[in-house]
């Protein structure tokens, strides 16, 4: 890769440096690991990302088959059985909304927060995002085996925002580039990694970005969000 190039940003030098080490990691990476099917029996939980591949699943429709984990502004349109927000604007959105009172609803420690109710925080703060954050919270402290991540798109969509809320309260315009999404897929690939008994499966939209690093990783599969539908009768 050429070190430099006369006329080029800053920005511009990260985002194809990241493209560089991404295709150096596919080269030695195999192709995803994609399925058809899935059956509906396992112990199962839903970790929801707010990406727009998720768009085409009615969320109510997955309440009979297992509990379902969600983040940030999903509350507006569906209420899931646990919630996680870790930026302050959208834990003072929810505060307002008093949504703590009607979900378990987590946060990390602020002394922002010193006045508010009814929220559970993570002990020690985890630092990470809130989409992750709730994968590690879905993981971590259950017993489900196989866990459905959907909405986790990690790439913009056009290098553009790519999120069902954007241009509404606390969030980018549709117009904004997307933010660059390595923190996500680095703490995604650490929970993964973490739990190898557990089987993750990424519900995908049409020509959605597959991390290599996620490819490489035993325990995470692929599914088409058609499948997944078709799966699930929903």
């Amino acid at each position: 890769m050429k070190k430099y190039i006369p006329g080029e940003t800053k920005e511009q030098r990260k985002a194809r440096k990241n493209l560089a080490k991404s295709n150096k990691l596919s080269k030695n990476t195999p192709p995803p690991k994609t399925i058809s099917t899935v059956s509906t029996n396992n112990k199962i939980a839903f970790v929801i990302g707010n990406g727009t591949s998720r768009e085409p699943i009615a969320l109510p429709s997955l309440k009979p088959f297992g509990k379902i984990y969600g983040c940030n502004a999903l509350y507006r349109d569906f209420i899931p059985d646990y919630l996680v927000a870790v930026d302050t604007k959208m834990v003072l959105e929810l505060n307002k909304a008093g949504i703590q009172h009607q979900v378990e609803t987590w946060t990390n420690p602020n002394r922002a927060y010193a006045e508010m109710t009814g929220f559970k925080f993570f002990q020690p703060s985890k630092g990470w995002s809130s989409g992750p954050t709730a994968l590690w919270l879905a993981s971590d402290m259950t017993d489900y085996d196989t866990i459905y991540i959907i909405g986790f798109d990690f790439e913009g969509t056009g290098q553009l925002v790519n999120n069902i809320y954007a241009g509404t309260q606390n969030y980018k315009a549709p117009t904004e580039k997307a933010t660059y999404f390595g923190n996500w897929l680095k703490q995604t690939v650490i929970t993964c990694q973490n739990n190898p008994k557990k089987r993750y499966i990424r519900v995908l939209g049409e020509d959605f970005f597959t991390p290599p690093e996620l490819t490489k990783l035993d325990n995470v599969e692929n599914i088409h969000v058609r499948d997944f539908k078709k799966s699930f009768k929903i």
